[in-house]
């Protein structure tokens, strides 16, 4: 994909958000004026701001009717750093679902909850809710830090990953808004402490190092009055550990110990980012990059240094240009290392070496290496609900009402249950048997277990199709064509989305679907199982209705070329997508008794496929059809 920079940053204005920002007396107003009017709504203003506080304004399109005013609801989000969800915090979110929401919690991509489907009136209600029993929704949205992320397996035989959930809480202290306006709008001022701050955090937000305060004795002294140009996403992990998606982050610190085990400092990686916008091509998906090593009692103040870097660097002017990695990608690594440097005071250390990485998903009974043990179950497409026999929603209240577990919701949408007394595992086991829900990952088809989508239609504004109520059959017919053409053992990472700003990370994915038209997708093809390399898109508008005959040919030649036990995305990324295309021009497929079907296809020199493909791109049209209104008007010539 092209990356061309768009034109100089100094030249232009900045984006109308950043006045928002800049008047809104530290997220204040208007949210706080117009929480108290007799609206259904916000104006535009204060829904940049509420994004903040953790909430979006939404439009429930299945609800809408002509004439009639928008069906305004709202999506609260938590923030839950390393997924932590205290078995208090989770009966309170259960019970607002019902009181204010859809009946429904949803599990995110960040390890947090989404309640949909509150309206403007309970909205109040339900974030001093949320907060009055341990949560926090702070933040959960907006140009700022988003939910700090660490795997969520809780091995507590095994140090690092204390230490990844340890310093994922103190990262996220460390940039947390400071504005009291969040207390003061939803708790009427009263400023609810659930646990003692970090001293080490505490004087870590207050050190200038070289600039990294924009201004002493502030609300803000990291974020001053502009806050973040974009939101800016943090994860911690371990070696070997990719449960967290490492390479989609803004930053990733990876836990490096000693021979015994002992905390000694942190691997960086930054400039991770996969959202982007269809036809526009200064866009793209981005791996992060390795940065150096820090020593942990340097750690907070280099995370500083790389805020404040995209802070005082990234791009105010073009929202869609202002993540970090776009800063990143303009600079260099080694520019951008060295105005880290700069603020941070002294160099970065060399980057230690590391094992390869791998996906984890945690589920099913684990020990978790104290005698006790950890149980994590699937939760498809991350949604908690009670439907048909399927009773999910009621079977988590009742594991919590009866043996008050807490919980670490994962990166992949799922949920776990630690601390676990050998001797309760029957019992709760028959809570989840007579409530239809399975605790044996095995029994759980593989399409679906690795796969993602996002909420999608109809609450998300962004959304150009659907996601999340179409995934599930379109996982049901991959499986029935995989099970057609002889590959009934195969699976793969499948992602979707309902638009291409990737909030269930497609572009990691072996194959992936992402919202491009009403009922059509571009397809992404060539990641890796383990969601260590880039997916590329390998067409630009497949409808539903085609994907059997189009992913057929792709998963034949899959299966007669492979090398063994090489997985989809390997084999895609090794043999490239003009082998793939050349294999799908002339492959004849084959009817149920072995006859071959007829279909008409016609070989394209490369030179004209490419331009073919180029001007379909460009007029957001399928080849197919260019090339049969252009065939019509030759044929009319020769006439």
């Amino acid at each position: 994909m092209v990356k061309s920079a768009p034109s100089p940053i100094a030249s232009r204005k900045p984006s109308k958000v950043e006045g928002i920002k800049e008047n809104s007396n530290f997220l204040r107003e208007p949210v706080a004026t117009e929480i108290l009017q007799d609206t259904t709504h916000f104006t535009e203003n204060a829904v940049q701001l509420l994004k903040f506080h953790g909430s979006y304004q939404q439009d429930n399109r299945d609800n809408r009717t002509k004439g009639q005013e928008k069906d305004y609801q709202f999506m609260l989000r938590t923030k839950n750093p390393g997924g932590l969800v205290p078995p208090q915090l989770y009966l309170a979110l259960d019970k607002i679902a019902d009181e204010y929401g859809n009946h429904t919690l949803r599990a995110t991509t960040r390890q947090g909850f989404q309640l949909h489907g509150i309206l403007k009136k309970n909205l109040k209600s339900a974030i001093s809710t949320i907060v009055n029993n341990l949560g926090s929704t702070l933040g959960a949205c907006g140009d700022i830090n988003r939910n700090v992320m660490a795997p969520p397996a809780p091995f507590k035989n095994r140090p690092e990953y204390q230490y990844a959930w340890e310093y994922a809480q103190n990262i996220a202290d460390l940039l947390s808004p400071q504005t009291g306006a969040y207390y003061e709008i939803w708790l009427d001022g009263e400023k609810v402490i659930s646990a003692e701050e970090n001293p080490e955090v505490k004087a870590a937000r207050q050190r200038n190092g070289n600039g990294t305060i924009i201004i002493h004795d502030t609300e803000e002294p990291i974020y001053g009055t502009h806050y973040m140009p974009r939101k800016f996403k943090v994860s911690v992990t371990v070696p070997g550990d990719n449960s967290v998606d490492l390479y989609s982050q803004d930053l990733t610190l990876v836990v490096i110990t000693n021979k015994k085990k002992q905390l000694e400092g942190f691997n960086i990686f930054a400039g991770g980012g996969l959202g982007r916008t269809h036809g526009k091509e200064e866009t793209f998906a981005r791996l992060a990059d390795p940065i150096g090593y820090v020593t942990k009692d340097d750690v907070y103040d280099v995370v500083k240094a790389i805020v404040a870097t995209q802070r005082d660097y990234g791009d105010r002017t073009d929202r869609r240009h202002a993540r970090l990695k776009y800063l990143i990608n303009e600079w260099g690594v080694d520019k951008f290392r060295a105005q880290v440097e700069e603020y941070f005071g002294k160099p970065v250390e060399a980057f230690k070496p590391l094992p390869e990485f791998k996906y984890h998903d945690f589920l099913g009974w684990n020990e978790q290496g104290d005698g006790k043990l950890f149980l994590g179950i699937s939760i498809e497409n991350g949604r908690v609900k009670d439907e048909g026999s399927l009773q999910l929603k009621t079977a988590l209240r009742e594991i919590v009402e009866q043996f008050n577990l807490p919980i670490r919701l994962t990166p992949s949408q799922n949920l776990i249950f630690y601390d676990i007394e050998p001797d309760s595992k029957e019992a709760i086991q028959d809570i989840l048997s007579r409530h239809g829900v399975g605790d044996d990952p095995s029994k759980i088809e593989p399409l679906v277990r690795y796969a993602m989508a996002c909420p999608a239609l109809p609450t998300c504004g962004l959304a150009i199709t659907e996601s999340e109520r179409a995934i599930p059959g379109i996982l049901e017919r991959v499986r029935a064509l995989l099970d057609k053409i002889g590959l009934q053992k195969e699976h793969f990472v499948v992602r979707m989305t309902g638009c291409p700003n990737g909030c269930a990370r497609p572009y990691l994915a072996e194959l992936a679907f992402v919202g491009s038209a009403p009922e059509s997708y571009q397809l992404w093809l060539g990641g890796s199982p383990n969601q260590t390399r880039l997916a590329q898109p390998y067409t630009e508008k497949l409808h539903h209705n085609d994907l059997e005959s189009f992913l057929e040919p792709i998963f034949v030649y899959f299966k007669k070329s492979r090398k063994s036990k090489e997985s989809f995305g390997d084999f895609c990324d090794r043999v490239g997508f003009d082998a793939i295309r050349e294999f799908a021009a002339t492959y004849e497929p084959q009817t149920a008794n072995g006859a071959n079907k007829s279909r008409h296809r016609v070989n394209l020199k490369e030179e004209v496929y490419s331009k073919l493909k180029e001007v379909a791109e460009s007029q957001g049209k399928p080849m197919t059809q260019l090339v049969t209104e252009a065939l019509e008007v030759y044929f009319q010539n020769l006439s």
